[in-house]
């Protein structure tokens, strides 16, 4: 007699799928589905926000993944007496095993990203809401602590509501004004990062030259969204979502849970332009930095550079030599091609009008530039990137 088919486990995942973490959690939760599954799972669009599904106190499914946001949440999990892993660390009443990111490697990863670029000012803003956003800025602070630096904090945190946005980005740029530069700002994550560089605007405050702002999770919508764009620690979201499905398999099986956090370090950072510099003590290269950065694109050439500067070639190259390691020329070259690179990852636009969005004169100028540059051609580097 053939023996039956055994079920396969039913799992819930109350994962928001608003942010690149969180989705990249589910594509590792999938990947080891695949391989070790079948599963049975529930899945929805989810905020941060969303409550518990009104089903969750009845279901009788066998085991759950969650990102929990409310203390009620939290307690009808616990209710449902079912394995469960929780994938957001906070202060909840919760006795789930958690997997996630290592807090301390991300904040000695920004204080060295800032330590090797020249910066001796250091500044982290945080809401102080979650244990996470804590952990992070107070790792970062120990980081520079521990090499002889010192880190500002904002003295009373800001409401992150809609209704109190001016206000707070009031205080802000008080705060930022007030602070000795040139300084690296931790923002513990990237929505506060967006918040930190639209303050710097506001305020005339450039970036990266006196304020360089580092975020993390490295929310790619957002990242991109920042003027600049924003610098961030970019998480390994399927490493975590992978190992969470692990664990839970394991629980369902009536495995032991482990006695501490399961914790995966960051990938590494994601530099752009909020912070991809290095601190320029001669002012008159800060300045020729600065106009390279907000003029290249548009066809600025070093003539024109030295002539709003009232600087002589040989003193602006030879400066800049000294002062970055790079001539006048090389700058511009190095800013232009940092946005074609920008564009071909996250647009379908064509070479030529990347060309002509990035200060090359004809495309055939910009294909030989960016071939003898990286080794092969635009159309070769967006086929790669996109694998």
């Amino acid at each position: 007699m053939a023996s039956r088919r055994r079920r396969p486990p039913r799992v819930a995942l109350l994962i928001e799928t608003t942010r690149t973490y969180t989705r990249e959690l589910l594509a590792g939760v999938r990947r080891y589905v695949a391989a070790h599954g079948p599963w049975s799972c529930f899945i929805e669009l989810r905020a941060l926000e969303s409550g518990p599904p009104p089903w969750l106190k009845n279901w009788d499914g066998d085991g759950i993944l969650t990102r929990t946001f409310t203390q009620e949440m939290a307690d009808v999990i616990t209710a449902t007496g079912l394995p469960a892993v929780e994938l957001r660390a906070t202060f909840l009443k919760s006795a789930l095993p958690f997997v996630g990111m290592d807090n301390r490697l991300i904040g000695q990863m920004v204080a060295e990203h800032f330590f090797d670029r020249g910066y001796r000012n250091f500044a982290a803003y945080s809401l102080h809401t979650e244990r996470f956003f804590e952990e992070r800025v107070q790792n970062f602070v120990t980081a520079v602590e521990m090499r002889s630096g010192s880190c500002s904090l904002l003295p009373e945190p800001i409401s992150d509501r809609a209704a109190d946005w001016e206000k707070g980005q009031a205080r802000l740029m008080a705060w930022l004004s007030a602070l000795p530069k040139p300084v690296g700002i931790f923002a513990a994550n990237d929505q506060l990062g967006v918040r930190v560089l639209d303050a710097c605007q506001r305020a005339g405050i450039p970036v990266p030259e006196e304020v360089a702002v580092v975020g993390a999770e490295n929310e790619e919508t957002l990242c991109a969204f920042a003027n600049p764009p924003l610098t961030s620690v970019r998480f390994d979201g399927a490493t975590v979502g992978f190992a969470a499905a692990e664990l839970l398999a394991r629980l369902m099986r009536g495995g032991a849970r482990p006695k501490g956090e399961t914790l995966f370090p960051p990938k590494g950072i994601v530099v752009r332009a909020s912070s991809d510099e290095f601190v320029i003590n001669d002012r008159l290269v800060a300045h020729a930095a600065r106009m390279i950065r907000e003029n290249a694109a548009g066809g600025l050439n070093v003539d024109d550079l030295c002539r709003t500067l009232n600087a002589s070639r040989s003193t602006l190259d030879r400066r800049m030599k000294a002062a970055i390691n790079r001539t006048p020329k090389e700058e511009i070259l190095r800013v232009r091609f940092r946005e074609v690179e920008r564009l071909l990852r996250e647009t379908d636009l064509t070479i030529e009008a990347i060309a002509e969005q990035t200060g090359f004169a004809y495309s055939h100028y910009l294909q030989a530039a960016f071939k003898s540059e990286y080794g092969r051609t635009p159309g070769e580097f967006r086929t790669k990137k996109a694998l």
